[in-house]
């Protein structure tokens, strides 16, 4: 196993520290130009597949979301040889037709963060601009609803995800405004991930 290439990385969102689906496991602890990641990758086989799986808050939920090591998680990721990236977030819903339970796999974020946290891995004299305007992979989303549905789940493809501050959730008002604008559903961890990622 160690020496085959592992293409999907998954990271797992509050509630989501481990994948007992994986076999032939192993941990690996890394270290980045960016520090620790949030905990040891945990590479096996999925379905037959090699990946590896990071859980985001640290095993026990021990990161709040702006305390995340965002860039040592993808950075360790890319290490591996990872090129699609899998980002499990629990999120709100603005939505009445999309209920707990639900798999919503979003083609647009709008980020409402104020904070200035580590949102690119350039700066100190390397200057890069990335395009996010699809912030998503169409194909590896397009590959996750169709998995969602054959596992017999509801999923709904498309919408925006608007990334808020946390860890506190949002008051009765800002969700009133978030779904005035439109948006799909709530989250606080999806920027800057997916960024990163891109």
């Amino acid at each position: 196993m160690s020496d085959e290439p592992i293409h999907i990385g998954v990271i797992g969102g509050s509630g989501l520290y481990n994948m007992p689906q994986l076999t032939d496991v192993e941990h690996r602890h890394m270290d980045t130009p960016f520090g620790a990641p949030s905990a040891a990758i945990t590479i096996g086989r999925l379905g037959g597949v090699p990946a590896a799986f990071i859980p985001r808050h640290g095993v026990g939920h021990v990161f709040l979301p702006q305390e995340v090591p965002y860039r040592a998680n993808i950075y360790a990721l890319k290490m591996l040889g990872v090129r699609w990236v899998v980002g499990i977030n629990a999120c709100g819903s603005l939505r009445e037709d999309y209920a707990p339970g639900h798999i919503v796999v979003p083609d647009q974020i709008f980020d409402n963060k104020r904070s200035r946290a580590e949102h690119t891995f350039f700066g100190e004299g390397l200057v890069a601009h990335i395009g996010v305007a699809d912030p998503f992979c169409a194909s590896l989303s397009h590959l996750v609803a169709e998995s969602v549905r054959e596992a017999g789940g509801t999923v709904h493809e498309g919408g925006t995800s608007v990334v808020i501050e946390g860890p506190r959730f949002s008051t009765k008002a800002e969700s009133y405004f978030f779904r005035q604008a439109g948006f799909s559903i709530l989250s606080m961890t999806s920027s800057p991930e997916a960024f990163l990622a891109r």
